[in-house]
């Protein structure tokens, strides 16, 4: 149980309801920032203002899955107020103060860093980029079927670097009939994409795997999808680049090469919202647990 633990939620999507429901289930008390719009109520937390939050009792401080914009403006879907997260504002909680985010940038790291208080990126964990895989596999799969006229059964799929949705997204596309290429740079990556039975192919040769792709998938967040990769890609070729933004493809030049390019960070808070909110509030509340014990533990 969280009955001793003042939380701050600020911002996000419908992936912090789930949050929100599964700490007020244990007992913790939470301050609600930016969700003014949202009309179901739950026992145990308030909706506030900003500046209306006392951050000196706060222990801990829940981000949505993007954590900040590069000015530390935070994404409030529920609410039409601008809110930016600062360094004075870290500063005024306790030391022990936590703050949960899914990813960072160098404005969020900076003024943790300045404020000495520790920053802890979920999607790092494996545990929550496994359990996430699977809506994003399910979303990458909806938009290759909505996106294309043909089947994926008999399809010939690239797909770009063998990290954990990477893996997942083969396997899946593999088992539905697809054609399966997969590009990665380790070797050790190389021998798994082997092992799964599809086929590997060293990155630095990607320009020249591609030139008979129907859909090439990719999950490397830095352009990798280059102005002369997509040269290569038949004009009927479907981009679908999952990548944290701004994705690894250049958007700009599929355009005028007239290949569709589709951004689609964040499936699984677009897919399945319930699912990816009930996966972080699990992690995040046995995290906030552990944290709990261990302030007990020194008599803090």
């Amino acid at each position: 149980m969280l009955t001793e633990m003042q939380i701050a939620i600020i911002g996000g999507d419908a992936r912090q309801l789930e949050i929100i429901r599964k700490l007020t289930e244990l007992d913790a008390r939470l301050s609600l920032i930016g969700f003014e719009q949202l009309d179901h109520a739950f026992t145990g937390a308030v909706k506030e203002k900003l500046d209306e939050v006392d951050f000196a009792n706060i222990d801990a401080i829940i981000l949505p899955v993007a954590g900040t914009n590069y000015e530390g403006q935070v994404e409030t879907i529920f609410s039409n107020e601008k809110v930016v997260l600062t360094e004075d504002i870290l500063s005024k909680t306790p030391e022990h103060c936590t703050i949960y985010s899914g990813i960072s940038n160098a404005y969020l790291n900076g003024i943790v860093k300045q404020s000495k208080r520790t920053l802890i990126q979920l999607f790092s964990r494996d545990d929550v980029a496994i359990y996430n895989s699977i809506p994003t596999v399910e979303g990458t799969i909806m938009m290759a079927i909505q996106h294309t006229d043909f089947t994926i059964h008999g399809s010939n799929l690239t797909v770009l670097g063998l990290g954990r949705c990477g893996m997942s997204i083969a396997r899946a596309f593999h088992a539905l009939g697809a054609k399966v290429k997969v590009g990665a740079r380790k070797s050790e990556h190389l021998a798994r994409i082997t092992e799964m039975g599809v086929t590997p192919f060293h990155l630095s040769n990607i320009v020249n795997e591609v030139s008979d792709t129907d859909i090439l998938i990719n999950t490397i967040p830095c352009q990798i999808v280059s102005a002369s990769v997509i040269s290569k890609l038949p004009p009927h070729s479907l981009i679908i680049d999952i990548a944290s933004k701004p994705g690894g493809t250049d958007f700009r030049y599929a355009e005028k090469r007239g290949i569709k390019a589709l951004l689609a960070p964040s499936l699984p808070g677009i897919v399945a919202p319930k699912t990816a909110g009930q996966i972080l509030a699990d992690v995040l509340s046995q995290l906030l647990q552990d944290d709990l014990n261990n302030r007990k533990g020194k008599g803090k």
